[in-house]
């Protein structure tokens, strides 16, 4: 059983790298996004096996997959955002003065 778990494991690990090696550079911001959405899947998974109490071993395994799912959120949102911050325009400080002032009254 152990073998064919294995052989699972890695037929997925190599599937997913030709399929992400394959992506656009354009669409590197969106599939982004969309795994912080698989990893909060993978969280949920995590915490349904650490609080199945089935035995000590797998409430650690699940202990310590919650704690890798959420480093993998936390941490796909930060980069997230970093990236999104490099294609930000920056608003010259008179400008930005000039828009939040009160639009002139009508005559």
């Amino acid at each position: 059983m152990l073998l064919l778990e294995l052989y699972v494991f890695v037929l997925a690990a190599f599937t997913g790298y030709l399929v992400i090696s394959r992506v656009p550079s354009l669409l590197h911001t969106p599939l982004m996004a969309a795994t912080n959405a698989i990893s909060g899947i993978s969280l949920v998974g995590s915490l349904i096996a650490a609080g199945s109490q089935q035995n000590r071993v797998a409430t650690i395994l699940g202990f310590i997959a919650v704690v890798c799912a959420t480093s993998n959120i936390v941490g796909g949102f930060l980069i997230t955002d970093r990236m999104l911050k490099m294609f930000r325009r920056d608003v010259p400080a008179t400008k930005r003065a000039r828009a939040s002032a009160a639009p002139p009254a009508a005559h």
